[in-house]
């Protein structure tokens, strides 16, 4: 995510070494967000008033009989390279939360250069998936009816590579180094990650921040966090902490997230690895030991990404030294040895009891989490959750809890949690080529996760805090880097997003062999370089036996291929035109409000030549109603350097009618996150990292970027709330 080079995504720590069926990795989507406008006219206006925001020429009358056929009523936004946020015509675009920005009256109002060190009272960085709570009339718990005043819950991801928040960017940092750093500076970028709990109140067509509430809180990389389910309390999670093992400090690397039917908040640690400092001789560690670490991309010679186990004020309390996962003291509970154990976990949180302390959720296993998406609740059924693991060669999985729902859990806080989150079943996905698929399970109830000879699985803790190895001993179906995933309240179906797969070393097609549900090897040039690969991603989904979403056996397609709309038939298989093509798809999410309305976020670096990243709508129909087409790849290595033919499965063709540009965001950024008011009539959008290019901070005629601030101003993540002119629905 710090643009350092158009190919690789610093947030794509590892890839999958075994060698089960593959479902690609990809290395090059995470790279590049940028942009706001409207539309791609007025832009001499939008630098003159330094807002970024711009309106597009639009579209259809609004519409909102229930009764009629579902439509998208706005005009397609054109691809645009300007460094502002494009929405249609007949809508705006506000921005309202960024970072920086204080979440009440006490703290000063950001001053964006550096100076500002309370993050604990400020927005975090790098602003990625949410979720919005209606409060009751009551101003005390959850209602989904209300679209007057919620809770925001925001993820972020991480603090800017660049070191916007710091005076003259970071000092002594990254994974290479081994001096001491600014104790300022560590506490600055471990606070400007995790969540922000906001409240916000709808004022005159649009929404604010309500300063005031007492809901209003920050948990962040130092909060105190509970482990619970299977592995809490197991051998593996002592610290010097916690030594019993049931607690740890911080959550970070807050990508997608999640929601919980009685109405909690689901955090998701994605590519926690990096944060790790391990300066140790292998043989220090046992032989499992060696094994996880690498599974799960801690290396033996990293200071980790931010170097923040070296606090300069020679602060050696556990605040700093649980950054150091080498084994340093006489046993576990003298060190820090286990610490990585204790992240890459679903966190959840209590968003309306602003004293509860946060629960990592182990029951829904340790991997690279992109997010926690829940399928329909039905009363006397259990529940179910589906999971991507963000990561090249990586794989998707499925929760179903033990306990059955019960509608009169409904508010039941982390109490509920306990019930639902800390006993169940994981399963990992396979796909197979005649478009059939089956959950597979991980657990020592089955054999050949038992007998597997790469790992020997101590007990049921063991296997949740290793579930990638277990995924692995099963053959799970490697996937293109699964990230968002999305069920349609019309259908059932589960869609999830393949954001792409460019590598070198594990590329789909040159290291990773092409397959049914990865069926793309081409080469796209980007300026002087030819990325290869499956570079545009694809969206895949599912629909679960007897329409059953605890059932172990699906069928599949792939609903969207990425694609630049002049491509070749073989790369744009589905039909997309300068109106709706895209690449590197990553966020996704059905509206609750408008069931059948899909929003498509993309996170690129493939094709930001010609376009910054981008929000589509669609209106998809359902797996089957396309038609198996049979693929040509050219020159594709594991096929020796052969021309590859491979028969997949594809949705309908798509058309403006059924998938279209909504927005356009400014320069370098990524389109991330999206949260809506139960009315539909509102949508928050995050704009993660505009000016990530810049080559640094401290001249700003080299930041690539000024939004949303204009002039000179650094550049900031923010969430924007989008609403339609006339008052109506967003988006039909």
């Amino acid at each position: 995510m710090n643009g350092r080079s158009p190919d690789i995504d610093p947030d794509d720590i590892g890839h999958n070494p075994s060698e089960n069926p593959e479902f690609s990795e990809i290395l090059e989507a995470r790279l590049s967000r940028r942009g706001v406008l409207k539309g791609g006219l007025y832009l001499s206006a939008a630098a003159f008033f330094g807002t970024g925001l711009i309106a597009c020429s639009s579209s259809d009358d609004d519409d909102d009989n229930e009764d009629d056929p579902l439509q998208l009523t706005f005009a397609a936004v054109a691809k645009s390279l300007a460094d502002a946020l494009i929405v249609p015509t007949g809508y705006t675009a506000s921005v309202m939360y960024a970072t920086g920005d204080p979440i009440n009256f006490q703290t000063s109002a950001y001053a964006n250069n550096g100076t500002d060190n309370d993050f604990e009272f400020r927005s975090g960085d790098h602003h990625d998936g949410m979720y919005y709570f209606g409060i009751n009339a009551a101003g005390t718990a959850w209602d989904p009816n209300v679209s007057s005043k919620g809770l925001l819950c925001m993820n972020h991801e991480v603090c800017e590579d660049l070191g916007f928040v710091h005076p003259n960017g970071p000092t002594d940092y990254g994974s290479g180094n081994t001096n001491a750093r600014p104790t300022l500076e560590i506490d600055k970028e471990v606070a400007a990650h995790g969540v922000s709990v906001i409240e916000v109140n709808q004022g005159t067509g649009t929404y604010g921040v309500n300063k005031g509430s007492m809901f209003n809180r920050r948990i962040n990389g130092a909060s105190l966090m509970d482990l619970s389910g299977p592995a809490a309390g197991s051998a593996l999670m002592q610290t010097a902490f916690s030594p019993v093992g049931t607690q740890t400090r911080g959550t970070v690397n807050n990508c997608a997230n999640g929601y919980t039917p009685w109405g909690t908040y689901l955090t998701c640690e994605e590519n926690w690895a990096g944060y790790f400092n391990r300066r140790e001789d292998n043989a220090n560690r046992t032989a499992k030991e060696v094994t996880a670490f690498s599974r799960y991309g801690i290396g033996n010679a990293t200071s980790g990404r931010y170097n923040w186990s070296r606090s300069g004020a020679g602060d050696t309390t556990d605040l700093y030294r649980r950054w150091d996962a080498g084994a340093t003291g006489a046993s576990a509970t003298d060190d820090f040895r286990n610490v990585a154990n204790t992240f890459g976990w679903i966190v959840e949180i209590d968003a309306f009891s602003n004293t509860s302390v946060p629960r990592k959720r182990t029951a829904l296993g340790r991997f690279g989490h992109e997010g926690c998406w829940p399928a329909a609740a039905v009363e006397g059924q259990p529940l179910v959750f589906y999971m991507g693991d963000d990561s090249r060669n990586e794989y998707i999985y499925k929760y179903v809890s033990d306990s059955p729902w019960s509608a009169a859990d409904v508010n039941g806080g982390l109490a509920a949690g306990d019930k639902y989150l800390n006993s169940g079943k994981m399963y990992v996905a396979r796909f197979n080529a005649d478009g059939s698929g089956e959950w597979v399970l991980l657990s020592l109830s089955n054999p050949t996760v038992a007998g597997f000879t790469g790992y020997a699985f101590a007990d049921e803790a063991d296997v949740v805090v290793n579930i990638r190895l277990a995924a692995d001993a099963v053959g799970a179906t490697k996937m293109d880097r699964p990230e968002w995933g999305a069920v349609n309240p019309v259908t059932g179906e589960t869609y999830m997003t393949l954001t792409n797969s460019v590598s070198s070393s594990s590329g789909r097609g040159s290291a990773t062999p092409l397959d049914a549900a990865n069926p793309r090897y081409y080469a796209d040039a980007k300026g002087s370089s030819t990325n290869r690969g499956n570079v545009n991603g694809h969206i895949i989904r599912w629909r679960e036996n007897g329409d059953d979403p605890a059932a172990t056996t699906f069928t599949w397609d792939v609903y969207l291929f990425g694609a630049q709309s002049d491509a070749d038939a073989n790369v744009n298989i589905s039909g997309l035109s300068a109106d709706n093509d895209f690449s590197s798809p990553d966020g996704c999410w059905f509206s609750h409000a408008t069931k059948g309305l899909l929003w498509i976020q993309t996170d690129d670096g493939a094709y930001t030549d010609v376009s910054n990243c981008m929000m589509l709508a669609a209106l998809p129909g359902s797996v089957g109603d396309g038609s198996s087409v049979s693929v040509v790849n050219s020159a594709v290595p594991t096929n020796g350097n052969a021309d590859q033919t491979v028969t997949t499965y594809k949705g309908a063709a798509a058309s403006t009618d059924n998938l279209r540009r909504f927005l356009v965001g400014p320069t370098a950024c990524e389109i991330t996150g999206i949260a809506e008011t139960p009315d539909g009539k509102a949508i928050f959008v995050n704009i993660q990292h505009p000016g990530e290019s810049s080559p640094g901070v401290t001249d700003p005629n080299q930041y690539t970027s000024h939004w949303p601030d204009g002039g000179t101003a650094r550049p900031r993540s923010a969430t924007v709330v989008i609403t339609r002119d006339d008052g109506g629905k967003i988006g039909v």
